[in-house]
């Protein structure tokens, strides 16, 4: 999979310098790229993983053999108990957490509706929807108490656009979604936003098992003419998190090279 290289990121032009973040599902992708990407420029980073120990500690590796604070957790997001726990580690270790990226992805077997069991649509719909809930009922009582905070959530394409398989994704990423334009609402006046990036397909280890056939096929239906990658969808959510972005919340970003044109 081609990979961009890490960039250094002068201190006068660190988007992120001083912030606390922390990055559900960091340990590889979209996530990986995230947190590398929010420590060069100036962010103190929490890597959640759930299964991928020597990964997550790669990525804080990463960041800080080039002068940057990281620190991997692990947790399963899905879990109050182990949320709160990993909240609290983060806030002790590196300081208040003050944005949150929501990237831990809930598996999910690809199937018709009519073959499809009620028991795995369940298991995606409830693991999507707490890896959203419990991190934000975690972080949003001290965001509200400083009066600032920033949640971005990574959904998909597919929840505006679904496709052949991928019923349960779809339904569960549109719930998602969902949730975060309710979060906009409701803690938009504690000066806390809340925003959606919406990967088109983006090659990850999510990804793998698709057909080479099938992601080529994609590409060429992508204006720019190719698959996205990891970097690309980080890009999308350092400028959601930036000051920059300061008087946007409730939005949905595709990164999609132009498929989805809103």
């Amino acid at each position: 999979m081609v990979t961009a290289q890490p960039q250094q990121v002068s201190n006068n032009t660190q988007l992120l310098r001083d912030r606390v973040v922390l990055i559900t599902g960091a340990s590889r992708g979209i996530g990986a790229a995230t947190a590398r990407l929010m420590g060069q420029h100036g962010a103190v980073v929490g890597v959640n993983y759930y299964g991928s120990e020597p990964a997550a500690q790669d990525v804080v590796e990463s960041i800080t053999s080039g002068g940057g604070r990281a620190m991997a957790i692990k947790a399963d997001v899905r879990d109050p108990q182990q949320v709160d726990a990993m909240v609290q580690q983060v806030s002790d270790t590196l300081g208040t957490i003050d944005t949150l990226v929501i990237n831990a992805n809930a598996n999910f077997p690809m199937a018709p509706f009519v073959d499809y069991r009620w028991e795995d649509f369940e298991a995606k719909l409830l693991g999507e929807l707490k890896g959203a809930f419990f991190p934000c009922k975690a972080v949003v009582p001290s965001m509200i108490e400083r009066q600032r905070g920033c949640i971005i959530a990574v959904s998909s394409g597919l929840s505006r656009d679904p496709g052949e398989g991928f019923v349960a994704h779809s339904t569960a990423k549109s719930g998602l979604d969902a949730f975060i334009k309710s979060l906009a609402l409701e803690l938009g006046p504690h000066n806390i936003r809340a925003n959606v990036v919406s990967p088109g397909l983006t090659l990850t280890d999510a990804t793998a098992r698709l057909p080479q056939a099938h992601k080529d096929a994609s590409a060429q239906r992508v204006p720019l003419k190719r698959n996205g990658l990891p970097e690309d969808v980080a890009g999308a959510i350092l400028l959601l998190a930036s000051e920059s972005a300061g008087f946007i919340t409730g939005a949905y970003l595709p990164v999609s090279g132009g498929v989805q044109m809103l």
